[in-house]
């Protein structure tokens, strides 16, 4: 027999529900020649042992919950929180998170919103679970680092405002904050300890010079590393930087090498570090090692400045430059990364530190011409355009491209062979596919910042990463507008509006489709009109608000049949069955849902086939056909499954699971819908999730078991609460309250009582629906209540 912690999804009603949580391990790699700052990381240490009682428990373990590491910008505050990261894996079992906030980066830094969905996707919320609020998401947050053992890396923070929301709310966890502030806010409301690192002590700096250069150059004296550390300020970065140049010309005496720093003049306006000093060490040193490059690889240096994202990959950097091959590009990169100007985070990935960024970036405005700067920059954005088209080929093909002019002849975007290379190209890059847009929108190039978020809202709608498709779409909507062009605004406002339908702000959603439906209508664009008409009608559909539907589909419907446009003309007969089920017209949905069949299977559209299966299933149900039922929601299942569509699987299951309880098949149909609600919520839709439970519970009652019953039914009722979907919610509490009555044994128990409750509640959420279904159920529940 299946139990119900099975059927969940990873919501588990007995026993410990954490057992089966992601365990992230984010942290960079350890620090290569690390060295030194042996009284710091004695300083760490003791926040684990200070706090530690004779039992070594979660509470005892911690002297403080929060740490801020401060310090002027490359002193080694990264390198410092990774090494005793590193050191002590052991003592935070739970996982390790980390973001790099890029407070002091010359693009724009990473909100506390944008770090919160990345730690809440790491521990395995689905993108479309995440709360839009930013403090429902922070109270997400906490509540899943509750009773764990994390360590929370916050690196490059510039404010409080950046840091508050991503904390830890309970003892056990510990944030690491680097920042070139104090961030005193932190100590005066959270109890934050502060350590302050500064520039190395002489023998340190010298020490770190010595492990990168000892074995190419053992003839160098302690004088002249000294002399060298000292131009460098001691700080870390510089010198590393200076360290890798000395290491890389073994020949080369170190007098001249000091000298040539000692001389070098040119100091560079853009890098603010502290004070003048160490200001001047970093612009100089950065200067010296740079005009060291070969030529090639000091500009694409300069180049990569103009990326729009904090991280690349090789296609994108040699796609910046211009003219050169991959095979080069990956050797200058290998340059850079020697030279210690650039960072590998992993195979094919590479990014700056924020101080070498800001390097770059001022280089490029110096010795690139404004021509030369906008055609790379333009170069760039097209190409993740490009790239993003070829994606959504393999990850979505049964939606309609967007067309594009040509890339150009001098640029080749990415291709990819399968679903799988699409997608993780995809997730590599999704950062930068906004950031691109982004800075499409800021260079004035209008019409790629319209086109990047419309080629992908055929991704985004299959994977509901929804603060990024609506800042995106958004941002589209701002261009298409700035152009005046009102095809290109119904795009965006129909991405907006499958944006806000899908994640059940169905208000929001329906002015967007309105707006649409306008343009499109000014334009005289009769396909597009019928388009949002449908999309108006499946806003009512999931609002029950059924007969504004049904009126939405039939004109829709008209001019389909009017265009000749089949495919879409078998969809919107799907969507009519599905509202004439929904209003108890069986023998009118039977021949809707069996013309929409023919219809798709004539078209070979076996996605619309099932689909139709799946009504199909519905109205047989209600027609007594308990195994005429199963069979078609079976095919249904076999198309989604032949197709490794888990969206279809996801929602067509759910039919599948009430088909089989029609039939007695009890167990089989907590299987089903146990895999509907783990699909439904790595997809992130929490209504159709919350349906899942509802049925697990239908069925938990009809094998006599209503203790479990009531679990799911109450878990489905919050959330449909939480959605404002009243009609759902009445189902699941009226499910709810029936599974009470059944567990009490006796009158005027407070089960008896909380099920009253409920079935009151439940009335009042049916008071605003009057089409048939809606009636019988109220009627039956004004029953129960008087029993």
């Amino acid at each position: 027999m299946v139990q119900a912690r099975d059927i969940s999804g990873g919501i588990h009603f007995h026993g410990d529900s954490r057992r089966d949580s992601p365990k992230p391990r984010q942290l960079p790699g350890d620090i290569r020649g690390f060295v030194n700052r042996g009284e710091e990381l004695g300083r760490l240490d003791a926040l684990l042992a200070d706090g530690e009682g004779e039992t070594g428990g979660l509470d005892e373990a911690l002297a403080v919950s929060v740490c801020v590491l401060a310090g002027t910008a490359g002193v080694g505050k990264t390198s410092l929180a990774l090494r005793w990261a590193h050191r002590t894996l052991a003592r935070f079992p739970d996982g390790q998170l980390y973001v790099n906030l890029r407070g002091y980066d010359p693009g724009a830094p990473i909100t506390p919103q944008e770090a919160l969905h990345r730690f809440l996707s790491t521990l395995g919320v689905p993108a479309g679970a995440i709360p839009a609020d930013p403090e429902a998401g922070a109270a997400l947050y906490r509540s899943l680092l509750a009773g764990r053992r994390m360590l929370v890396i916050l690196d490059n923070a510039a404010t409080v405002g950046q840091v508050r929301p991503l904390l830890p709310g309970a003892a056990g966890s510990l944030a690491l904050v680097t920042s070139r502030s104090r961030l005193s806010g932190l100590a005066v409301r959270d109890g934050a300890h502060t350590l302050t690192l500064g520039t190395l002590d002489e023998p340190e700096a010298v020490a770190l010079l010595s492990a990168v250069t000892a074995a190419y150059r053992p003839q160098d004296n302690r004088d002249q590393l000294v002399e060298l550390a000292r131009l460098c300020a001691r700080l870390p970065l510089a010198l590393r930087i200076a360290a890798e140049r000395a290491a890389s010309r073994p020949r080369m005496g170190l007098d001249d090498l000091i000298r040539d720093l000692r001389d070098e003049s040119v100091l560079w306006e853009a890098l603010s570090v502290g004070d003048d000093e160490e200001a001047e060490a970093v612009r100089t040193v950065f200067a010296w090692s740079y005009r060291a490059l070969p030529p090639d690889a000091a500009r694409l240096f300069r180049l990569l400045g103009l990326h729009p994202g904090a991280e690349f990959g090789a296609a994108a950097a040699g796609v910046l430059d211009g003219g050169l091959g991959i095979g080069r590009v990956r050797h200058l990169l290998d340059v850079l990364v020697g030279a210690h100007l650039l960072e590998q985070t992993a195979p094919d990935r590479y990014e700056f530190h924020d101080l070498l960024r800001a390097y770059a970036a001022d280089q490029v405005r110096q010795e690139e011409s404004l021509e030369s700067r906008e055609a790379a920059l333009r170069r760039v954005v097209v190409w993740y355009l490009h790239s993003a088209d070829a994606a959504q080929t393999w990850i979505n093909s049964q939606e309609a491209h967007i067309p594009l002019d040509p890339p150009g002849d001098d640029l080749t975007p990415a291709s990819f062979a399968d679903y799988e290379e699409a997608m993780r190209w995809y997730e590599a890059e999704r950062g930068n596919l906004l950031a691109a847009t982004r800075a499409a929108e800021e260079a004035g190039l209008d019409v790629i910042a319209w086109q990047l978020p419309a080629v992908l809202r055929s991704v985004h709608m299959l994977l509901n990463p929804f603060e990024e498709w609506l800042a995106m779409s958004r941002i589209g909507l701002r261009a298409a507008r700035r152009l005046g062009d009102r095809a290109a605004e119904a795009e965006l406002l129909e991405s907006l509006g499958m944006a806000c339908t899908q994640s059940h702000r169905l208000s929001e959603g329906a002015e967007y489709h309105q707006g649409a439906l306008a343009a499109r209508r000014e334009t005289g664009d009769r396909l597009g009109e019928a388009l949002s008409l449908n999309d108006i009608g499946l806003i009512h559909l999931r609002g029950r608000r059924l007969e504004a539907a049904k009126d939405q589909f039939e004109q829709a419907a008209a001019r389909f049949q009017e265009l000749g446009a089949a495919q879409w003309q078998a969809v919107v007969t799907s969507n009519l069955a599905e509202v004439t089920y929904e209003l108890a017209r069986t023998e009118e949905a039977s021949g809707f849902v069996e013309r929409a069949l023919a219809m798709h299977r004539e078209l070979g559209n076996q996605g619309g086939e099932g689909n139709a299966l799946r009504i199909l299933s519905a109205v047989q149900r209600d027609r007594g056909q308990a195994d005429e039922a199963l069979r078609s929601a079976e095919a249904a299942l076999d198309i989604a499954r032949t197709h490794r569509n888990h969206m279809w699987e996801g929602y067509w299951l759910l039919e599948l699971g009430r088909a089989q309880r029609a039939n007695g098949e009890l167990d089989a149909a907590l299987v089903s819908f146990q895999r509907a609600a783990s699909l439904q919520r790595r997809l992130g839709d929490q209504a159709r999730e919350a349906r899942a439970w509802h049925g697990a519970g239908e069925t938990y009652r009809r094998l006599g078991r209503p203790g479990e019953a009531a679990d799911f039914h109450r878990r489905a009722a919050a959330v449909h609460r939480e959605l404002d979907d009243l009609w759902h919610a009445a189902l699941a509490l009226d499910g709810l309250a029936g599974a009470l009555r059944e567990a009490d044994e006796g009158d005027g128990t407070r089960a008896a009582e909380e099920a009253r409750r409920h079935w009151a509640e439940a009335l009042r959420a049916l008071a605003s629906y009057d089409d048939p279904r809606a009636v019988t159920l109220r009627e039956r529940v004004s029953a129960a209540l008087v029993q």
